[in-house]
């Protein structure tokens, strides 16, 4: 027990409240509080001491078991999803649909009147109750039957592939499912896999992790076991729940999972948000209300002349529906659902697929959408376009097919230490065998806006590995998101200068 009361506090102080899969409802004011934890911050020795394991014996069995039953498997909790009964009634009693009922049933109505008043009474408004039916009744089942068939797409995305980890247990690695890690475990991870949780680095070999998902960071990011930042999210001893190794190999413990990792509190801010109603959702219960308020005054008005009149009351009752039921667009329901399932259809075959077929008319009237730009609305490609040197803007060449040749900028001593800057404070490289294609049209290995730096110095200086190669790179502070500027110290071309050159860019 004293195991159990002694991380309990540790799992108070990394979620900033009480919670677990049996826990309390998520407090959503709570997620959006800064991370407050200090695993990464505690020596290796207090965090094994804290978490009771030994990082060559792992956990053992019984321990495990226990920790899994206290605070539940490894995984996110899944937003609240509505039953099919409800969606399929859904798509058959609400909106549009609950206009054409009533007015079917006033049809069949009508038509129990003529048929207790008449010997041989009209069929007029049967027939009309079961068309109005059927419309009803197919148009609700092809928006189910689509909704049901995304649903099921999206679902299968998840089961693909049983994520599993590699984790030390009684002194020998063992294979298990990643919802069955929990605080403490031992796992190894190496290039390729995807961390099952969040851990603390122990040890580490060229490990790198794609961090893109979680900070945006387009750069591989370097993991070691050694603590660098009192932030979290910028700490190298430290990698999250659902990145990709994608170099190197390390050992960790895990210090949090589930809904307690730092993308476990970004889903459940997510899952938490209210969903409002589509535009054409809320234009079709505006048109309702409309249509309703005319068919009824009309009707009720017309019964009321029909009195004064001197019909008789089954007359003016049966003038009453008929009036309220012609007012009802019967097609409407059936054009608007096959409409939007053409458009889906449409999307789909351009790979785009739509869960829910109000979401296309949704994406038709959107005005802004805000995005990351780079390789998403772009083809993840830059070109420097403009130079600022001399308190002056120059304009340079952006055409794809542009060739190197003589620049009369290059004899400007302001332009020629920019672009040194821009060589050697620079990671991205040429990828092999394109010397025939021009240098805007090369592919590189680096982050966007450093192939464009790249290719600029290429196309106006040429040899950018040979100026490398004569300026060797001694030290180097990467880009990263909280100092947003990178910083390498370089030899100088005069091996008899015992002077370092020390270049900068930043945003």
């Amino acid at each position: 027990q004293t195991m159990a009361s002694n991380h309990d506090g540790h799992k108070k102080s990394a979620a900033g409240a009480p919670k677990g899969k049996k826990g309390k409802k998520t407090n959503l004011e709570d997620l959006k509080q800064e991370l407050d934890m200090d695993e990464h911050k505690v020596s290796v020795d207090d965090l094994l001491r804290r978490l009771e394991v030994d990082p060559a014996q792992g956990l053992s069995f019984d321990q495990a078991r226990f920790r899994l039953e206290r605070d539940g498997p490894n995984s996110l909790t899944p937003p609240k999803t509505t039953p099919e009964y409800i969606k399929f009634l859904q798509n058959m009693f609400t909106g549009f649909a609950l206009l054409l009922w009533i007015g079917a049933v006033l049809c069949f109505i009508a038509f129990g009147i003529q048929s207790g008043a008449y010997e041989d009474p009209p069929k007029d408004n049967l027939y009309l109750g079961v068309v109005l039916t059927i419309v009803v009744v197919v148009t609700g089942c092809f928006s189910y039957y689509q909704e049901a068939k995304s649903s099921k797409i999206m679902e299968s995305f998840k089961k693909m592939v049983p994520q599993r980890a590699i984790a030390i247990r009684e002194g020998r690695p063992h294979d298990v499912a990643a919802e069955g890690l929990v605080v403490g475990d031992i796992i190894d991870v190496k290039f390729g896999d995807r961390l099952p949780a969040d851990i603390r680095v122990l040890k580490a070999t060229n490990f790198k992790v794609d961090n893109s998902a979680l900070t945006g960071e387009s750069e591989p990011q370097t993991r070691t076991s050694d603590f660098t930042s009192d932030n979290v999210l910028e700490t190298k001893n430290v990698a999250f729940f659902s990145t990709y190794a994608v170099e190197g190999s390390a050992m960790g413990v895990v210090i949090c999972t589930g809904d307690l990792t730092v993308m476990g509190r970004i889903a459940n801010l997510a899952s938490g948000l209210a969903t409002g109603k589509t535009p054409i959702a809320k234009e079709i219960t505006h048109f309702i209300h409309i249509i309703t308020a005319v068919a009824v005054f009309l009707g009720i008005s017309f019964f009321i002349i029909a009195f004064i009149l001197g019909y008789f009351w089954l007359d003016a009752v049966i003038f009453l529906i008929g009036i309220i039921v012609a007012n009802v667009p019967e097609g409407l329901l059936a054009t608007v659902t096959v409409c939007l399932t053409l458009t889906a259809k449409r999307m789909a075959k351009k790979n785009c697929l739509v869960k829910n077929l109000e979401a296309v008319e949704t994406l038709g009237s959107t005005s802004t959408i805000c995005s990351d730009k780079t390789g998403t609305l772009t083809q993840n490609r830059m070109t420097v376009a403009h130079l600022w040197y001399d308190n002056a803007i120059v304009a340079t060449e952006t055409a794809e097919d542009a060739v190197q040749g003589y620049n009369e900028q290059k004899e400007n001593p302001s332009w020629r230490a920019l672009v040194r800057c821009a060589m050697l404070c620079n990671r991205a490289n040429f990828k092999g065998n394109q010397g025939n294609l021009p240098v805007l049209k090369r592919e590189c290995q680096g982050d966007a806006s450093e192939s464009a730096l790249l290719k600029y110095s290429e196309l106006n200086v040429g040899n950018v590995a040979d100026v490398r190669k004569a300026n060797l790179k001694v030290a180097e502070i990467p880009f990263n998101s909280t100092n947003k500027y990178q910083l390498s110290i370089h030899e100088t071309e005069d091996k008899s200068d015992p002077a370092y050159l020390l270049v900068m860019k930043g945003a």
